[in-house]
C-alpha cells in the first residue's frame, strides 16, 4: 500500500510540473514565422529604409551617400544569410541613414554591413524624414 501511495505521490508531483517546463522554453524569435506574419513588414526594391548607427566618426569614413550596403539576417541556425542590398541615400540626423532596397527582402531587424561597420534597419524611411539634415 506504501508503495501505491509514493507512486501516486511521484506522479502527481510530475503531472503537476510538466506544463511549467513545458512552458520554460520558447521559440526563438529569429526562426522563421509562418503565413501572414512572415510576408508582413517586408520592405522589396524601391521602398525607402531608415536605418540606425552609431554616428562615429569611423561610420561616417565607412559609409558614404551612393554606397550599396548588404543586408543580413540570422537563418535558423543562427548563421547571417545575405538577403538583399540597398543604397544610401542621405545621412538622416547624427544616427541615421536614409537608404534605399535596390534588391532582395528586407526586413526590420536586418543588418545593413559595409566592411566592419554595420547598422540595423529599423523602420520605413517615413520615419527618418523628421532628422534629415
Amino acid at each position: 500500500m506504501k508503495k501505491i501511495v509514493k507512486l501516486f505521490v511521484v506522479l502527481l508531483v510530475l503531472c503537476a510540473g510538466l506544463p511549467q517546463l513545458a512552458s520554460a522554453v520558447s521559440w526563438s524569435p529569429l526562426v522563421e514565422e509562418g503565413g501572414e506574419k512572415t510576408v508582413k513588414g517586408l520592405m522589396v526594391k524601391g521602398t525607402i529604409v531608415c536605418l540606425f548607427q552609431s554616428g562615429t566618426e569611423d561610420v561616417k569614413k565607412a559609409i558614404s551617400i551612393g554606397d550599396i550596403l548588404t543586408v543580413y539576417r540570422e537563418d535558423q541556425k543562427h548563421e547571417p544569410k545575405a538577403v538583399g542590398k540597398i543604397k544610401v541615400l542621405s545621412y538622416s540626423g547624427d544616427d541615421y541613414l536614409k537608404s534605399e532596397v535596390v534588391e532582395g527582402e528586407i526586413k526590420a531587424g536586418d543588418i545593413a554591413k559595409k566592411g566592419e561597420v554595420a547598422s540595423l534597419v529599423i523602420s520605413p524611411g517615413d520615419s527618418c524624414r523628421n532628422n534629415e539634415k
